[in-house]
């Protein structure tokens, strides 16, 4: 009878224990202090990136800790410092440099913090990296814009190429899918210089090439913003028979698509979802949860066949594939 009743006890003894780290797992996912340190915001997708990821985190009560390293690889290690010595929980970092955050990396390991990277991949351990195929970005864009050439039955010629920033993993991934995508056509790229995803530094390089590329027959860059300051020289300088494509999902940039015939395609990079997605990433990790590795926050390439299909009254077109 001694050995009936205590069975009973064992069981119930045992429920209880995993009720109370089921709660305990519940309760580090509430409230929650998330630091994030960003490359920059002098872009208009930095700027969503953020948006998205306050929204997400003020949604449940979590508090986000937001740093702007402005570019500076130095300005985002005393920042990562700073949010480890404000007791963040986790750490959403956008880094300026793949390879330039070792240190601070270490210091999150010792001080027990996980860190998720965002939109840039890091060179080193983290606990999960959120983004998208940005190769595959490059490759859908590029396809898209060889299509467009041929259709006008161009098939050999310049095609200009604006960078995003020297040593960027977004940037080499963005460059590899074009170069993939125009492998094995008779057209010549000719690479442009690091415009730092920025319109107005764009709009420089493309006069400068322009004087030394009359003859262009395209140009494709590593963001619409760029895509688009590309766009504004071509006008001012009367080449509208020049094609133009870009990546992001800029919403200026389908409309362009939508409405004209000169700017031919974009690849969907919802900066908002992006933001969302990181602070979901962090709230599992928390809890216990497994994320993956490498979460694909999803793309889609946007041609004048689908433009009107894109809801695209903010920012960036919207794509939320369900990631995670």
């Amino acid at each position: 009878m001694l050995q009936i009743a205590r069975k009973p006890v064992h069981v119930l003894s045992l429920a209880l224990a995993v009720a109370a780290s089921v709660l305990a797992l519940n309760a580090q996912a509430k409230d929650l202090k998330i630091g994030f340190s960003q490359v920059t915001l002098q872009s208009p997708f930095y700027v969503q990136l953020r948006d998205g990821a306050k929204a997400a985190a003020a949604k449940d009560g979590d508090e986000l800790i937001f740093l702007d390293a402005n570019g500076d690889i130095s300005k985002q290690n005393n920042d990562i410092q700073d949010l480890l010595t404000r007791k963040v929980d986790v750490l959403i970092i956008n880094a300026v440099n793949p390879d330039a955050v070792g240190a601070s990396l270490d210091a999150a390991k010792r001080a027990k913090v996980p860190v998720i990277a965002v939109d840039r991949a890091i060179n080193a351990p983290v606990a999960a990296t959120i983004g998208r195929n940005n190769a595959k970005m490059g490759e859908l864009s590029g396809q898209a814009l060889v299509a467009a050439l041929k259709q006008k039955g161009v098939v050999t010629g310049k095609i200009i190429e604006i960078q995003g920033d020297a040593g960027g993993t977004v940037m080499q991934e963005r460059r590899k899918g074009f170069h993939t995508a125009l492998a094995g056509t008779d057209f010549k790229i000719i690479e442009g210089p690091y415009s730092e995803y920025m319109r107005a530094n764009a709009v420089t390089a493309m006069q400068d090439l322009l004087q030394a590329h009359p003859d262009l027959k395209a140009v494709i860059a590593h963001n619409d913003d760029m895509a688009m300051g590309a766009l504004q020289v071509l006008n001012e300088s009367g080449k509208k028979n020049v094609l133009v494509a870009g990546v992001d999902g800029l919403s200026e940039a389908i409309n362009a698509i939508q409405n004209g015939d000169q700017y031919v395609a974009t690849a969907l990079n919802d900066p908002r979802y992006l933001g969302e997605v990181a602070i979901e990433a962090a709230r599992g990790l928390v809890s216990g949860k497994t994320i993956p590795a490498f979460v694909d926050a999803g793309t889609k390439v946007v041609t004048k066949a689908d433009a009107a299909e894109i809801k695209h009254d903010a920012t960036f077109g919207e794509y939320r594939p369900g990631a995670l």
